[in-house]
């Protein structure tokens, strides 16, 4: 007696594979709306400023939509299982970056300042937006020739001698330049670029290679002191190490925010790989200990304290007080919904109005509303990077994609912090919003990093090879 069988385990599988959902068709829809918003905000900021429709609106549009759409097109040929939300987010605040450095391009003081400091003015916007189409394109290279993240595994140690030499090429005589007091950047070939902005990837994959191996050893505990386990003295050697070397580049380079993040990376994966709260009250502690030790003969990170302190008390001497009280004033003025775009005064606060301080800018014209309504772009990113962790099936994928997202999410909190005044200033930009070419791309890479791992995560496994005949008839016995 015969009768239809039930799918085997492997049918089952085969089905599975072929019903799983790509969602490419989503992400389509949301990048639509990631282009037109910025479109309309131009719009807006054009009649705002002089009551017509920008000229350049219609070439705006075409070139963000050329690049979302090259974006998608190349997401869903190389990596077609990937998180949908991630590229439409960062084309979304990529799009708005753009909006507001152009908005403050057309500031007539910001024109007047740089006629004085330069001899003439040359507009931010179409630098910004040549940086945009770079970083997609580095973006689009990650996604073709990176098929599986698990081979920057091999380049642990490799990958820790180019973090550490991206991070002193600033202090490289005639290579490094010193631009506001910190030594962050380097000149090549008539550009600026900030080396700290992708050292932090590098950084991420050394940190991912070294905890996989070295997890356990590291969660092991001698002895428990106030409901804390800590660490045998010879495992402290790690984060010691990680810690001196911060602190070299917040002396020498005067950089709070690179050395921030760059302890603050480690710290995060360390408690992530073990499992253990100690690791993070160390390395607070020890973080707290370095920035007191450092700001105690640093002039220039002293200045940012005394800054953050009371700006208003060094408002008519300091240039780090007339910054940072500008950008309170213009987050008090914008209220609950803001100015509205294009009528705000963050221009005031200089040439840093379009990089360090662009969040003042929004903050000002869109409100708490629009301010909010940021980080909740920023969180979902975060967000989206910490389920693609969750989802990777392999200890460094997950590593790795949880350093990305915590460095992501460092850099906005410095950022966002400062010009807050939560937190002294770290000269750091807010990623795809304000002007600098380095951030902007090392930015993009960092989302097709995240992607990459987010497409292995989610794509379904291969079906086992069956053998057709024996799944034709099925035998059961009476």
């Amino acid at each position: 007696m015969s009768s239809t069988p039930n799918p085997s385990p492997q049918h089952t599988s085969t089905i599975g594979a072929i019903g799983a959902p790509s969602r490419r068709n989503t992400e389509l829809g949301l990048l639509v709306f990631a282009v037109v918003i910025p479109v309309f905000a131009y719009a807006n900021v054009g009649l705002a400023i002089d009551g017509s429709v920008p000229s350049g609106l219609l070439a705006y549009g075409l070139g963000l939509g050329l690049l979302a759409g090259v974006g998608h097109l190349v997401v869903r040929k190389f990596a077609a299982y990937a998180d949908p939300l991630l590229l439409p987010i960062a084309t979304l605040l990529n799009g708005l970056g753009l909006v507001v450095i152009w908005r403050l391009d057309q500031s007539e003081r910001l024109q007047l300042l740089a006629k004085r400091a330069y001899g003439a003015f040359s507009p931010s916007a179409p630098n910004q937006l040549l940086y945009s189409a770079i970083g997609l394109g580095l973006f689009v290279a990650v996604l073709v020739f990176l098929k599986d993240h698990r081979i920057l595994q091999r380049y642990t140690y490799i990958s820790m001698v180019a973090a550490l030499i991206l991070l002193l090429l600033p202090l490289v005589p005639g290579l490094g330049a010193d631009v506001f007091g910190a030594k962050i950047w380097i000149r090549v070939a008539g550009f600026s670029i900030q080396p700290g902005e992708f050292a932090k990837i590098v950084i991420a994959i050394f940190f991912s290679g070294y905890l996989m191996v070295k997890r356990d050893a590291l969660a092991l505990a001698s002895r428990r002191f106030m409901g804390l386990y800590l660490p045998r003295g010879r495992d402290l050697g790690p984060i010691i190490t990680i810690w001196a070397v911060s602190l070299l580049v917040l002396i020498f380079e005067n950089d709070l925010g690179t050395s921030l993040l760059f302890f603050g990376l480690f710290v995060i994966m360390l408690y992530v790989s073990t499992e253990r709260t100690s690791w993070i009250v160390i390395g607070l502690l020890m973080s707290a200990a370095g920035a007191v030790g450092v700001a105690s003969f640093a002039s220039h990170v002293q200045a940012r304290v005394d800054a953050w302190l009371d700006p208003f008390g060094c408002y008519d001497t300091s240039g780090a007080c007339q910054q940072i009280g500008q950008s309170i004033m213009s987050f008090g003025s914008g209220g609950v919904i803001g100015t509205g775009l294009g009528q705000g005064h963050s221009d005031l606060i200089g040439f840093a109005a379009n990089s360090d301080f662009i969040f003042a800018t929004f903050g000002e014209e869109l409100g708490l509303a629009g301010v909010m309504a940021m980080l909740l772009l920023y969180g979902l990113i975060v967000e989206r990077g910490i389920r693609t962790a969750l989802a990777a099936r392999d200890p460094f994928g997950k590593l790795f994609a949880v350093g990305l997202s915590g460095a992501f999410a460092l850099q906005v909190f410095v950022v966002a912090g400062g010009v807050m005044g939560l937190i002294p200033l770290t000269g750091m930009t807010m990623p795809f919003l304000a002007y600098g070419g380095s951030s902007v791309i090392a930015n993009w890479a960092l989302i097709g990093i995240l992607i990459r791992i987010s497409d292995t995560a989610r794509r379904p496994a291969p079906a086992p090879a069956t053998n057709p005949d024996a799944e034709m008839t099925q035998v059961v016995r009476p």
